[in-house]
């Protein structure tokens, strides 16, 4: 039936592209093993669009076994050309973007959309460009596997297609067999970049896609729709959920358009955080679904309604933004209106994002084939000049012909006034992009700056704060009218109102919204950044709960105090009544919940109200570790220097005021703060309007707010938690609020998040009712989780620790598979309720295990097995064994 469903699942997809322009091979027949390659519709497009350069080489007036032999050297070099390096030109998308040499003739391998339609030979090239899906495929000359479906773009194949039906596997079997069953090595087809561009797992459901196979550790990405705010698709009446894959996505012009204009091949080197070691690596940038959404419809509705418009785009932390403007600079750059008329002359980037320079210039460079077409401001140049210089200096880079052109922030108003005040720029059009992803020290603040400021902006900047990308977008589109000549595209996580207002498209209810989003719940459930509210904690409800467990101690039996305190965290039986207090809480949670988190480099950060509270904060932590001997250090962040008077009965050991980041933070070495912070010299980064904003640092896992936070702020501040570090397993944060009201901090999430939660003051006991009702269920049994836990801290092979895991997931899923077979509702709904009831208690557990000591190993023993449990209970006989190579038992607490 499995197999029937597929059949069925492969026509829909092949007649629907076949009705749709694509060539459709029911078969592998004419398909090249040894090669890769679709030879036909090699010799096809060659012929038909560059006959002169075919005649060269397949000569017309040579025998039929002389043009054979000659088409076969063609492939040969065909082949040669395409797994030569990417460094020497060769790769698939290298091939198609700039051709190949064959003496004497060269020859392009494809044609993609012109910019305008002047170009009539390039248009019909365009048109004849042969797009084909091949099924069942038998790839390797080492076994007989097939794959399902192999794309092919004028017979180089381009992309591979695994599919499963949902009603008896999922999108984790199509992984699954690309990651066990499709080995790379020595296989043409497979290789990385040198064939195939791009790999889909594909469910009626759901879609995932690598650019590089690699055995047991590839890599897959989330390529859904999202659902509700939240990952996945939504239900398609008419349908598989996933059709939008073959409708959309594999449309002709929209699929020239992602292998054209869109992927492409990066280099980076990156430093480990923990490890500090420098690693390259070269990766195949493939969109991501709502990245080639945004650029795609962008481009599509500012070719129609030209200049002089603004788009606001939220897209949440870990959206993928950098390479989003990238795509976007690029595609405006090129953009020419129905009537062929360039959109814009120059689109000016507003970042203070080195990398952004880095990566727009080397993907425009591999798009286009071209050096060039990318400036950068150089703002040492313009900070030094005079007032009415800046914007001369400016103009003149915007008069000098590059098709993009990145200024910082505070180069940004000198660049509009150069637009408004130069001749030479009059009549041309612009579009700007701005990205703000980062906060800066502005120096002078402008009155129309200050003008658009709330409150609490002003106090904070007035206390040394700094201002962000929003603030200063706002001040200038408050000071000019709309202008015909300027389109502003907008990039943020967390719009404030005045962002909305200004950028915002109002919908039919007259509210404004996001051109498009990408929420931060979608990033959260795909992967790509923490639920930093998972165990947000109010000093309030952690002081109600651990209350509640004392009460409870003292009604079984009458006890001490040092006993009852046993069975409390130190830090909520304190009331934090001033800082001395509080530092006693914060440092005594961060050595028992946090310290141990990332094999003990996790880092915690402490958010003050105001520069005084920040260094009272390091005279007070700084003196209570000394005390107690603890091996951890700290550092301060703020801004200028306070004076003995401003912070009066601080004292610091051979430091004289005025205090400051220089005379306070010892050990730095030269380094500057953010590098210091990322190295084990420091655990704690206590700061004041600072760092609040722009600051990723994947160990940081804790922090301690004293500082009133609401909308944005909270939201912003918050996620300077929510990055995250797989190769140290991080998946907890912790963040204990000594002064905010819970139901504000969600009412600030809310508009961003889609769905945020937050653990109230919750009944101890409840952890151990719902442990009771799963142990009940007959589903695991008490020796797989001992011996679970012993395989893990004994370090044991990896087939020790999966068994008990396998075990329990099998009789999960069997019973499951056959309560569905029988319509045994009852069954299903009891099963459904048990696979809810372990992410409860994981939740629960991992909130109320940092306030309340359970003394019960059993119950950490259950915690681990059980978040390893939950992803293999999927309701289907068959599933894939989780991989625990990089997984680690941290610790068991004891009594």
């Amino acid at each position: 039936m499995g197999i029937e469903h597929e059949r069925a699942f492969e026509d829909e997809i092949c007649t629907h592209l076949e009705a749709n322009g694509w060539l459709y091979s029911p078969t592998g027949e004419g398909y090249d093993k040894a090669r890769a390659l679709f030879p036909e519709d090699v010799f096809a497009w060659l012929a038909e669009t560059q006959p002169a350069e075919w005649a060269k080489v397949v000569r017309p007036e040579a025998s039929s076994s002389e043009q054979e032999k000659a088409k076969q050297q063609l492939l040969d070099r065909l082949a040669k050309t395409l797994d030569a390096p990417l460094d020497a030109g060769g790769g698939t998308l290298n091939v198609l973007r700039r051709g190949f040499k064959k003496t004497p003739a060269s020859f392009q391998m494809c044609e993609f959309k012109p910019a305008t339609s002047l170009n009539q030979t390039a248009a019909a090239r365009y048109d004849a460009v042969r797009l084909r899906v091949m099924r069942q495929v038998y790839y390797s000359a080492k076994n007989t596997q097939s794959i399902d479906l192999v794309l092919f773009m004028n017979g180089l194949p381009v992309a591979t297609i695994e599919l499963k039906t949902d009603n008896t596997q999922s999108i984790d079997d199509a992984i699954a067999q690309y990651r066990h069953h499709r080995d790379p090595k020595g296989e043409p087809l497979l290789g990385f970049a040198n064939r195939c561009l791009v790999h889909f797992a594909v469910s009626t459901d759901e879609v995932a896609m690598t650019t590089r196979l690699a055995g047991a550790k590839t890599h897959f990405l989330p390529f859904n729709l999202g659902d509700g705010g939240g990952a996945g698709n939504p239900v398609n009446p008419t349908g598989a959920a996933s059709s939008y894959l073959w409708e959309r996505v594999l449309q002709r012009d929209a699929w020239l358009h992602i292998i054209g204009r869109l992927l492409h091949v990066e280099k980076r080197a990156s430093t480990d955080a923990i490890t500090g070691e420098v690693t390259k690596s070269t990766t195949l940038l493939f969109p991501r679904y709502h990245q080639w959404e945004l650029v795609t419809e962008l481009l599509t509705v500012v070719r129609v309604e030209g200049s002089g418009h603004r788009y606001l785009v939220q897209h949440s932390a870990g959206s993928g933004k950098t390479n989003s403007i990238a795509w976007l600079a690029h595609g405006l750059s090129n953009l020419h209106d129905t009537d062929d008329h360039k959109v814009f002359d120059t689109v000016i980037v507003v970042t203070d994002r080195t990398v952004l320079d880095d990566q727009l210039q080397k993907a425009i460079k591999q798009i286009e084939g071209v050096d060039g077409t990318v400036a950068t401001i150089n703002a040492d140049e313009v900070r030094k000049a005079g007032q009415g210089s800046k914007s001369g200096l400016l103009a003149a880079e915007l008069l000098s012909g590059k098709l993009i052109v990145i200024v910082t922030m505070q180069t940004f108003p000198f660049a509009l006034d150069a637009i408004r005040e130069n001749k030479g720029l009059a009549g041309r059009r612009f579009a700007i992009i701005a990205d703000e992803a980062h906060s800066s020290q502005t120096g002078r603040v402008s009155q129309k700056l200050r003008a658009v400021l709330t409150a609490e902006e002003a106090a904070d900047l007035a206390d040394g704060g700094e201002i962000d990308t929003e603030a200063i977008l706002a001040a200038e589109m408050e000071a000019r009218a709309d202008s015909p000549n300027l389109s502003f595209f907008a990039f943020t996580a967390t719009p404030k109102s005045k962002t909305l207002e200004l950028f915002g498209r109002a919908g039919d209810d007259g509210i404004p919204n996001a051109f498009h989003e990408y929420s931060m719940q979608q990033a959260i459930e795909e992967g790509y950044i923490l639920d930093v509210l998972k165990n947000y904690t109010t000093y309030d409800t952690a002081f109600q709960i651990a209350e509640m467990s004392k009460r409870h101690l003292e009604a079984v039996e009458l006890v001490d105090e040092a006993e009852a305190t046993k069975h409390l965290m130190r830090w909520v039986s304190l009331h934090p009544t001033n800082i001395a207090q509080k530092v006693q809480i914060i440092v005594e949670h961060y050595r028992t919940n946090v310290r141990h988190l990332l094999d003990g480099h996790a880092k915690a950060m402490v958010v003050t109200a105001s520069r005084e509270a920040a260094v009272r904060y390091k005279e007070a932590i700084d003196a209570y570790i000394a005390s107690r001997g603890y091996g951890l250090a700290t550092l301060v962040a703020f801004s200028g220097t306070l004076t003995a008077e401003q912070v009066p009965g601080v004292a610091f050991a051979g430091v004289e005021p005025p205090y400051s980041e220089s005379n306070l933070n010892h050990g730095m070495r030269g380094r500057t703060l953010p590098v210091a912070f990322g190295s084990d010299d420091f655990q704690v980064l206590i700061v004041a309007n600072k760092y609040q904003t722009g600051f990723d640092q994947p160990l940081l896992c804790a922090m301690y707010v004293d500082k009133r936070l609401s909308g944005v702020t909270a939201v912003q501040t918050l996620s300077r938690l929510n990055r995250t570090y797989p190769a140290a397993g991080k998946d907890t944060t912790y963040v204990l609020d000594f002064v905010n009201d819970p139901a504000e901090i969600l009412d600030s999430f809310l508009p961003y998040y889609g769905t945020a939660t937050l653990t109230e003051a919750t009944d101890p006991d409840v952890v151990h009712d719902i442990v009771a009702k799963l142990d009940a269920a007959g589903i695991y049994t008490d020796a797989e989780i001992e011996a679970f836990a012993a395989a893990f801290v004994a370090a044991a092979k990896h087939s020790a620790h999966v068994a008990p895991l396998t075990a329990a997931a099998k009789r999960f899923n069997d019973r499951y598979v056959d309560a569905v077979a029988a319509g045994d509702k009852a069954t299903v709904d009891e099963l459904d309720l048990f696979r809810k009831d372990v992410g409860s208690f994981i939740r629960l557990y991992d909130f109320l295990s940092q306030i309340v000591n359970y003394d019960d190993t059993g119950l950490e023993k259950r915690s681990l097995y059980l978040r390893l449990l939950l992803p293999r209970l999927t309701g289907r006989s068959s599933t894939e064994a989780i991989d625990f190579s990089t997984v680690e038992l941290t610790h068991i607490k004891q009594a």
